[in-house]
């Protein structure tokens, strides 16, 4: 094994590309500062972007960033970060950046490389980095989208494999980073409750909801070459699909989360042209970047299928969109019905069986929805929901965990090659031949359209607003 196989442990630098960009200022400096704050952030920053600035620009963009984004409640760790955040400017094309870059890190000798920065320029940065000696011990990290089709995923991995290992790649998704996330996973397998009805014997169907009450918000141009299946389906909510659907890991590592993780994918249906519904809101056209005949989706739901031995049969639904009724993200795993009907009341006529929900945000909660009898003679009663949990206190943001977990070179919570690749093989047959999009109104759970993808007589259940009941 080489040295640059060999290493995954901890950075000494690490290096930002895009550090002008609107990432950087959304999430990246926030994310820095927390770290800084917690007292995690003791390695040299060094910001590359092609903007002309002077260093004193970029720590005013830091500053503001963190003032916008939660104030700036601790000078100390403030002056921390800023004293550590190096600038160096130039073209990404010119290899005299890559050499003023090595210049400035100095004597760090495993720095984490961030590519904040568009997947088309992903190629350009790695053979500079290569062609300078500056992978030979590094990590990367890149952003989502990871390409917009199998062909390109397979491109951009193929580009990053030729310059590190995989066990140096990290492939950020933010939502691995939730705390609500990551509770699904330990959830499942640390209740010995739960085991014996996870499976197609005991469950009727899964429906996940990812929804936004606003619309592009002045990002048409990148709606209009992404749309919301590659946006938000093929990437967050197959993750969550893989943590509710996995076999449990066979030892507690990363790796072997990864590999059940993987598996699920492969045994994902691939979608066809029915299995889609796409829809668009109405007034989406008159975004500014967007065609006046644009057929990009700003919604859509889908019916799955993963054809494995504990999931045979059972239905997923999947829905996301913009301009919808909330902001919510919600997971419900309906239950089958008590096999005899020994009370009248005991199967509820609005399709909303006893069920397992999980809010992810806006805020956090797992509840069971069970029946209990009223007070009385009469065998009637209600579905209450028992919380098992709500929100945790003092968790930490996604991108400071996921940065801090990179600069560790804990890859646990970031996406595999594989994985990749296979969420991509299932989505693809539907990228190019579908239906076209249906209109909705702002405000609604979209086209009314998507209610027939719903099989033997169910319906979406739109999420209630939060409460100790629905």
């Amino acid at each position: 094994m080489t040295e640059k196989q060999a290493h995954t442990g901890q950075s000494d630098a690490l290096v930002l590309f895009g550090v002008t960009g609107d990432l950087a200022y959304k999430k990246i400096f926030p994310a820095l500062y927390a770290l800084a704050k917690r007292g995690s952030l003791d390695l040299p920053v060094i910001g590359v972007a092609a903007s002309s600035w002077r260093l004193e620009q970029l720590h005013q963009r830091a500053i503001d960033s963190i003032q916008q984004s939660s104030g700036i409640d601790d000078q100390r760790a403030l002056d921390h970060l800023l004293a550590r955040l190096d600038y160096v400017s130039g073209d990404y094309n010119d290899r005299n950046t890559f050499k003023a870059l090595k210049k400035a890190l100095g004597e760090a000798r495993c720095p984490t490389h961030y590519l904040a920065i568009p997947p088309a320029l992903f190629g350009t940065v790695i053979q500079g980095l290569n062609a300078t000696g500056l992978t030979g011990r590094a990590h990367i990290m890149v952003e989502k989208p990871f390409g917009r089709d199998l062909a390109s995923a397979r491109e951009l991995n193929r580009i990053a494999a030729s310059a590190f290992p995989e066990t140096s790649i990290f492939r950020i998704d933010h939502f691995l980073g939730k705390e609500a996330i990551m509770n699904i996973l330990y959830f499942r397998f640390a209740n010995a409750f739960l085991e014996p009805i996870w499976n197609r014997n005991c469950i009727a169907s899964v429906q996940i909801t990812l929804a936004e009450n606003f619309g592009v918000e002045g990002r048409g141009g990148f709606y209009e070459a992404t749309g919301c299946l590659r946006d938000v389906i093929q990437n967050h909510l197959f993750q969550i699909v893989a943590l509710l659907a996995m076999e449990p890991p066979a030892y507690r590592g990363y790796e072997a989360v990864h590999d059940e993780g993987s598996k699920v994918f492969r045994a994902m249906r691939p979608l066809g042209p029915d299995d889609v519904v796409r829809g668009q809101y109405a007034g989406y056209r008159d975004e500014p970047g967007v065609a006046k005949h644009s057929d990009v989706e700003t919604y859509c739901a889908l019916r799955l299928f993963i054809d494995s031995w504990r999931w045979g049969g059972v239905p997923w639904y999947l829905r996301s969109g913009k301009c919808l009724a909330e902001t919510v993200t919600e997971v419900l795993v309906q239950l089958k019905p008590p096999p005899q009907r020994l009370f009248s009341d005991s199967v509820a006529a609005d399709c909303v069986g006893n069920y397992i929900r999980f809010r992810l945000s806006p805020n956090s909660a797992i509840a069971l929805a069970a029946r209990v009898k009223r007070a009385g003679k009469e065998f009637v009663g209600d579905q209450r929901e028992l919380y098992l949990c709500e929100e945790w206190l003092g968790k930490e943001a996604p991108y400071e965990r996921l940065l801090g977990d990179a600069l560790r070179g804990d890859s646990a919570l970031f996406t595999h090659k594989d994985a990749v690749e296979a969420a991509w093989a299932v989505v693809d047959p539907v990228l190019v031949m579908h239906q076209p999009v249906h209109r909705y109104e702002p405000g609604s759970w979209g086209p009314k359209e998507a209610d027939a993808l719903i099989v033997e007589n169910g319906c979406w259940l739109d999420p209630a607003r939060e409460s100790h009941g629905r």
